[in-house]
């Protein structure tokens, strides 16, 4: 097998969760978040990792000296974001989590489907974020263009097989219940089986007025009576408040 060297990899790497049970789902895995996202989301809570910068290699090596002391304790790694599709040097990176002996995880818009395909050969699980279904996308995400990327990176996952969760990031200024029930709708009958709901936290988003409750918010339980309506669809339908 061709050995890589790492130390060219140029990834910018905005931060790394240690340990986590809730981003690699089944598995013990850390999280490494890259700098740069194209999407300007009212709701986002990490807008200091929006303004896209070089990496240095220094960066990547760290995380691989990081790594290299979790054998044995850790079982995958993950790669967020940001928007990870951005960076050239995500398909190597992968490539050598995995020769390193871990599983690979991504979390992505979906926004960037060539960088996507070529990443796939050195992906085990893709969490893959829907923002809306069809134009909506575009709304929420606030930049136009981005839902026919979206859709082609849902395809080309369908097609690859790979273990892909697709969620959703519901706030209540971008969204009414209708409106959700028809996204899930929409996806189930385009094969997704697993869906994940993320009900969107009001503190710390790029829109300040992403942060005030609406009078018009849905209660928890007409909530739940959605989710009951759906679950029939999905193999696993996962709501996370």
């Amino acid at each position: 097998m061709e050995v890589i060297d790492s130390r060219r990899f140029c990834l910018p790497v905005a931060g790394l969760t240690p340990m986590t049970t809730l981003d690699f789902p089944e598995r013990l895995a850390c999280v490494v978040f890259t700098q740069g996202c194209p999407l300007r989301c009212g709701y986002c809570h990490n807008p200091h990792m929006l303004p896209p910068r070089r990496g240095e290699p220094y960066e990547w090596q760290d995380v691989c000296d990081f790594l290299d002391h979790r054998q044995g304790l850790l079982e995958g790694v993950v790669i967020s974001g940001g928007e990870p599709t951005l960076h050239r040097d995500l398909p190597p990176a992968l490539r050598d989590i995995r020769q390193r002996g871990f599983a690979t995880g991504l979390h992505t818009a979906g926004v960037y489907p060539e960088r996507l395909a070529q990443a796939l050969p050195w992906l085990d699980w893709v969490g893959l974020d829907i923002k809306g279904w069809g134009p909506d996308f575009d709304r929420v995400c606030g930049r136009q263009g981005m839902w026919r990327r979206n859709a082609q990176s849902l395809a080309l996952l369908l097609d690859a097989k790979v273990e892909l969760e697709c969620r959703t990031t519901v706030h209540w200024q971008d969204f009414h219940l209708r409106d959700v029930e028809k996204l899930a709708l929409s996806l189930a009958d385009c094969g997704v089986r697993r869906y994940v709901l993320q009900i969107a936290r009001h503190e710390q988003c790029l829109d300040p007025h992403y942060t005030v409750a609406l009078s018009g918010t849905p209660t928890a339980h007409a909530v739940d009576m959605l989710v009951s309506r759906l679950t029939p669809h999905f193999e696993q339908l996962t709501v996370r408040r």
